[in-house]
């Protein structure tokens, strides 16, 4: 069998320091700005990034199994994922100070398509990424009540 993986790196302007801007990642941070996103942890946790931790998402009507496999607070967290059927990979997030008072993102997802019906949507995902990236930066900066950075010049 041959199948589909692929691994995506791009970036995102946010506009908060890394401290805060790394909350924004974490799965109960992602409730603030992403639609329809709403993590369910099968056992309760205080602190929703700590490596171990394990939550399920429903989003686009698929459900997706996480688990937090890495953390270094306010920098970097990485998130293994299976959507039963579909995919699965790894998504890591590594925030860095931009040196104006933001934050620079790099968002990776490395993702294998499970079975045959599944490498298309992926394949479509993964030509779709600077644009998903894109849509992440516009929601957080209307969260956060601003604009993206990398776009006020376009206006």
């Amino acid at each position: 069998m041959s199948g589909a993986q692929y691994t995506l790196t791009g970036r995102l302007a946010v506009a908060l320091p890394p401290e805060e801007a790394f909350m924004l990642f974490t799965p109960r941070g992602e409730e603030q700005w992403v639609a329809g996103w709403r993590p369910r942890f099968p056992v309760k946790t205080s602190d929703d990034s700590v490596p171990g931790t394990v939550f399920e998402t429903g989003a686009h009507g698929e459900r997706t199994i996480w688990v937090v496999v890495e953390r270094e607070p306010g920098r970097r967290v990485s998130y293994a994922r299976v959507t039963p059927d579909s995919r699965a990979g790894t998504v890591t997030v590594e925030v860095d100070a931009d040196g104006q008072g933001g934050s620079t993102v790099r968002v990776t997802y490395g993702l294998t398509a499970l079975t045959p019906e599944a490498q298309v949507p992926l394949r479509e995902f993964a030509e779709r990424y600077p644009d998903f990236l894109r849509s992440w930066e516009e929601e957080i900066a209307r969260h956060l009540g601003s604009r993206p950075p990398n776009t006020a010049a376009q206006s």
